[in-house]
C-alpha cells in the first residue's frame, strides 16, 4: 500500500490529539464524580448513564471514521507488478580463465551458468533477450529474441577463454540492441527500452576501455546493471601454482554508476540467484498504482453511520 498524496497524513496527528483530549476529558469526569461523598447522593444528582463501554464505543468509532477519512484524502493505492510487453535485455557473461576459480562451488563459471538460466526462466515471455560472452574479445551468441531455449542452450555451452575485455562486451551488446532497434524502426514502430546485465569477476585487459564503453551506453540510454561475481580470496591453478584472481568490485561499480544502472555483488551461487531475481523483477516488470480511495471513502461512511447509530441507541443523542 502506498499513498499518492501522502502529505495529508499529517492530519492523523489531529485525530490523535482528539483521542488524547477525549481520554483526558473522560478521566476528568471520573475525578469530578468521585468527589461526591455518597454513592446515593451521586445517583440522585446525575441522570442514569449507560454502561461505561456504551458511552465510549460511539466516540471510538467516530475517531476511526476521522482516521479513515484522512487515509482517503491521502489517495491510497495498491501496487501491482505488470510484465513488460516490449523490452530488450542483453545478458553479458565473462568467460575469462579466471572464471574457473573454485572459490565458488564447483567454479565461478558453472555457478554463473545456473544463475543465468534461472534469470532466463523468470523473465516475461515477450521480453527480447540476447546473450553475449566475452573474454579477450566479445561475441554475440544469441541476438535479442523471445526464443528462450536458444538462450539456455548457449548459456550451457559457454567455454573459457584467455584475458578479459569488459568494454568489448558492452559494445557487442549495444550493437545487438541497435540492430534490433533498426529492424523495429523499419517496421514503423518505436524501439523498445533496453538494458544490459553484465556479470564479470575481473578487469579489462584488452580492447576498448570500460570508460569508453560506459559513455557509449550512456549516450544510447542503455543502463548497465553489473554483477561482481567471486570472492576477494579467489585463486586459479596455473601450472601447479595458485594465482590470485580477486574480483574487481570498483571497475564494475563505476560502469553501473556511469550508465545509470545498478551494481551488485555476489559471492555464492545463492547470492547470484537472488541478484538475478531482483534484476528480473525490476527490468522485466513495471509497477502500476491502482487507487483504492473509494474503498476508504465507503469505509469512513459506514463507520460514521455506525457511530451515529450506536450513539442514538445507547444515549438517544448523536455523538
Amino acid at each position: 500500500m502506498t499513498f499518492l498524496a501522502g502529505h495529508w497524513l499529517w492530519l492523523l496527528l489531529v485525530v490523535g490529539a482528539l483521542a488524547v483530549a477525549y481520554v483526558l476529558l473522560s478521566m476528568r469526569r471520573g475525578v469530578y464524580a468521585a468527589r461526591f461523598a455518597s454513592a446515593g447522593l451521586l445517583a440522585s444528582v446525575l441522570p442514569r448513564r449507560p454502561q461505561w463501554w456504551r458511552r465510549h464505543v460511539p466516540a471510538v468509532v467516530l475517531l476511526l471514521t476521522l482516521a479513515t477519512m484522512v487515509f482517503a484524502l491521502a489517495r491510497p493505492a495498491r501496487t501491482e507488478r505488470i510484465p513488460r510487453e516490449r523490452a530488450t535485455i542483453m545478458l553479458a557473461i565473462d568467460v575469462s580463465n579466471s572464471m574457473a576459480a573454485t572459490d565458488i562451488t564447483p567454479n565461478r563459471l558453472e555457478s554463473a551458468k545456473k544463475g543465468a538460466e534461472a534469470f532466463v526462466d523468470q523473465l516475461p515471455p515477450r521480453i527480447n533477450l540476447g546473450l553475449v560472452s566475452f573474454a579477450g574479445s566479445a561475441a554475440v551468441l544469441v541476438p535479442p529474441t523471445t526464443d528462450r531455449e536458444s538462450v539456455r542452450a548457449s548459456i550451457r555451452n559457454l567455454q573459457l577463454g584467455p584475458s578479459t575485455a569488459i568494454g568489448e562486451g558492452i559494445f557487442a551488446c549495444l550493437q545487438a540492441i541497435t540492430m534490433l532497434g533498426d529492424q523495429v524502426t523499419a517496421d514503423g514502430q518505436t524501439p523498445p527500452p533496453a538494458a544490459i546485465v553484465l556479470l564479470s569477476d575481473g578487469e579489462t585487459q584488452r580492447g576498448r576501455p570500460n570508460a569508453e564503453a560506459s559513455e557509449a551506453a550512456l549516450g544510447a540510454r542503455v543502463p548497465v546493471d553489473t554483477i561482481a561475481y567471486g570472492t576477494p580470496d579467489g585463486t586459479l591453478d596455473v601450472g601447479g601454482q595458485q594465482v590470485p584472481v580477486p574480483v574487481n568490485d570498483a571497475a564494475l561499480h563505476e560502469i553501473a554508476r556511469t550508465t545509470g544502472g545498478s551494481y551488485h555483488r555476489a559471492t555464492s551461487g545463492d547470492e547470484l540467484r537472488s541478484v538475478y531475481q531482483g534484476l528480473g523483477s525490476s527490468i522485466g516488470y513495471r509497477t502500476e498504482f491502482h487507487e483504492v480511495t473509494m474503498w476508504f471513502v465507503g469505509l469512513s461512511l459506514c463507520l460514521g453511520l455506525t457511530a451515529a447509530a450506536l450513539s442514538l441507541a445507547f444515549s438517544s443523542r448523536l455523538p
